[in-house]
């Protein structure tokens, strides 16, 4: 119960950023083909605004020893590269092909559901499909 109680705490939270997400166009199946097709700068400055947002925030947490609300350490995992590594541009590849024909990314899934495109259930049912068949090969694969 306790659990469940701790999930529900971020309801709020997914339906702000699917209202965000809708109004600035994120969700916009037009926007993104745009995108891909280096037509418009819209996609590329939202993306670009959120990596610099990350980036200046994983500087403070490193800066001033952020702690949880726990009080645990907050870590960052980040694995210096030897040169190119295939595994990151064969994965990047295929997700960058299935956003594209999608129309749509894992997180604006919800949002377009929530916006009444019930054919995003199709999209939602794959993309856990693929979540759980990495879960399964993981232990397989030659990162782990």
């Amino acid at each position: 119960m306790h659990e469940r109680r701790d999930v529900l705490r971020y309801v709020p939270m997914g339906v702000f950023l699917g209202i965000v997400f809708t109004k600035g166009e994120v969700i916009s199946w037009f926007r993104i083909q745009e995108m891909f097709r280096f037509q418009g700068f819209h996609m590329y400055g939202i993306l670009g605004s959120a990596v610099a947002v990350a980036a200046l925030a994983t500087w403070l947490i490193k800066r001033r020893g952020m702690r949880t609300l726990d009080g645990q350490e907050i870590e960052t995992k980040v694995k210096p590269s030897a040169g190119l590594n295939y595994r990151y541009w064969i994965g990047g590849s295929l997700f960058g092909l299935g956003w594209g024909l999608l129309g749509a990314c894992p997180g604006p899934i919800y949002a377009l559901i929530g916006n009444g495109l019930s054919v995003m259930f199709v999209a939602l049912f794959a993309a856990l499909a693929g979540a759980w068949a990495y879960g399964y090969f993981a232990p397989r694969l030659p990162h782990h």
